[in-house]
């Protein structure tokens, strides 16, 4: 099968102030389905715009993105927008909940932004089980000042889930966790991978984090500089990965 996810000698450049900056630097790599795969490095590597140009949230300088057969880097910005909520679901650090609107609410909001009611029928039962796969039963009138910053990112996760998407995108998801709290969230996107088939990208500069991927991607000043196999365990152990990063000086 053809890979899920492709990126084709991508570059994302930026003007500041008189001078050009590269952010991602002719980055080329596949992802199959069903994989996961974390892309680490320091701030300011490029890991961050990385994803969002692989998810269609931002559009490369040169270069193509490939989202499931589709050539998402050149498509029109309705048709892009589209094929994003048909396919993929976004976890970011700061939650990016709607204030003023209650659990459910955020939750429901990919149908919502898709002409469907999610107070019935089929997209409210999705709502209820994507509320349900992350222990947030009882929850659902909540606003999310209402809630810790583990409650708050569970939402977020529940929202990215609701619509089973076949592409979950996460940047720095645990980043604002505590330990705790951040291994529930990975524990989970590691389950929708494996037992639910979804493929996970995930964005971090934590070594624990990175150890639950399949395939770890160690970027450095926008370029991918090296590749960390580690194949799919039940263990999610970093020794291996942290080993392998000493050897690289990082």
């Amino acid at each position: 099968m053809p890979p899920i996810l492709e990126a084709r000698d991508v570059t994302r450049r930026y003007r500041v102030g008189s001078g050009d900056v590269d952010a991602v630097r002719g980055v080329s790599l596949t992802v199959d389905a069903g994989e996961f795969v974390a892309f680490m490095g320091p701030s300011g590597s490029g890991k961050s715009t990385l994803l969002h140009l692989l998810g269609g949230l931002d559009r490369p300088t040169s270069g193509d993105v490939v989202l499931d057969g589709e050539l998402v880097s050149r498509l029109s910005d309705d048709a892009a927008t589209r094929l994003r909520r048909e396919k993929t679901g976004f976890v970011f650090q700061f939650f990016n909940l709607i204030p003023l609107l209650s659990v459910w609410e955020n939750v429901a909001l990919p149908f919502t932004i898709a002409g469907e009611d999610a107070r019935h029928g089929e997209p409210a039962d999705a709502v209820r089980a994507a509320l349900a796969s992350v222990d947030l039963d009882g929850k659902e009138r909540h606003r999310p000042d209402q809630l810790s910053a583990g409650e708050q990112q569970r939402v977020a996760l529940a929202r990215a889930l609701v619509r089973h998407p076949a592409l979950l995108l996460a940047d720095e998801p645990t980043g604002n966790l505590d330990f705790s709290t951040g291994t529930e969230i990975l524990d989970r996107l590691w389950s929708s991978c494996h037992e639910g088939g979804q493929t996970v990208v995930l964005v971090t500069h934590d070594a624990k984090a990175a150890a639950y991927a399949d395939r770890v991607y160690v970027m450095h000043d926008g370029s991918l500089r090296d590749e960390i196999r580690l194949g799919r365990r039940e263990d999610h152990g970093a020794g291996q990965l942290i080993a392998r990063l000493a050897d690289l000086g990082l």
